[in-house]
């Protein structure tokens, strides 16, 4: 199992996209099989189980709806990327997980974030977690809470979500990560230095203190910024900055894969049988 965070986003229409593999629709009805869970809250809102013929485009706009309820709120830098996207991948071994389970996963995911508390209900982030691809869960969140202030998540988050993708494997007994089949345990592995070199590069890909993530963050809020000036050349500019942000977290993205294929264990290479050699009688 493995979770990966995605970078902040202004809308979740596209995060819920991606999700659900295909665009959103109107007329689309998601079910309990797809939304598997969401934030305890909601329940308080929607009486009589309205949201179980919620559309996928309603359910983007619940997750906006706290831009409109909150227009002043804004991160510590002053941007509206108010949308957390962490998606979640099992092995593709793993055997199917029922409805309960992958809810579980859900919120078990969601408090490890930081955007559930539990003993607070009513109060709180909203969420919605969509199995909508085999072996995959999406969890979407909005960061700025009912009372209007801004979530932010712990600095941990990338180690929490790690630690807690590893006891959800132990507790629902599917594949840890790394490891793969039997065969591939019981095999032989050659040290290697290329554990550093991947330290290296997950340090760099790192989403809260990589030197990535400060630029990419420096670039979003001159856009942000550049945007609130009046004119043409104003947008233009946002929008230049916008697709260089973009680039710069592919970058991280592409990193952290590298760094994942270099810590991964290498298979030694067994001996060449010793060559026979025919002696020949004088």
């Amino acid at each position: 199992m493995i979770p990966r965070l995605h970078a902040r986003a202004h809308s979740p229409r596209e995060p819920l996209a991606e999700a659900l593999g295909r665009p959103l629709s109107p007329n689309e009805g998601l079910t309990e099989y797809t939304v598997v869970a969401h934030w305890p809250g909601l329940d308080y809102y929607t009486p009589d189980d309205e949201q179980r013929t919620w559309t996928s485009v309603e359910w983007a706009e619940h997750l906006e709806d706290p831009y409109l309820e909150h227009p002043f709120a804004a991160s510590p830098d002053d941007d509206r990327h108010a949308i957390l996207h962490l998606d979640v991948r099992l092995h593709p071994d793993d055997r199917e997980l029922t409805g309960p389970e992958w809810s579980e996963t859900a919120h078990r995911f969601a408090r490890a974030a930081g955007i559930e508390v539990p003993g607070a209900a009513e109060h709180g982030w909203r969420w919605i977690a969509v199995q909508g691809q085999p072996g995959r869960l999406d969890l979407i969140a909005n960061l700025i809470h009912l009372d209007g202030t801004w979530r932010i998540p712990p600095a941990d988050i990338l180690r929490r979500l790690a630690d807690e993708a590893r006891r959800i494997e132990q507790d629902l007994n599917l594949i840890p990560v790394r490891t793969g089949t039997t065969q591939w345990s019981a095999a032989r592995t050659v040290p290697t230095a290329s554990a550093q070199l991947a330290g290296v590069l997950t340090q760099l890909a790192d989403e809260q203190a990589g030197p990535l993530a400060t630029v990419r963050g420096l670039v979003e809020h001159t856009a942000y910024r550049i945007a609130r000036q009046p004119g043409v050349a104003g947008t233009d500019t946002a929008h230049r900055l916008e697709l260089i942000a973009r680039r710069l977290h592919a970058i991280q993205q592409d990193l952290d894969a590298t760094a994942a294929h270099l810590a991964q264990p290498r298979t030694a290479a067994a001996p060449a049988a010793a060559r026979r050699t025919t002696h020949r009688s004088p």
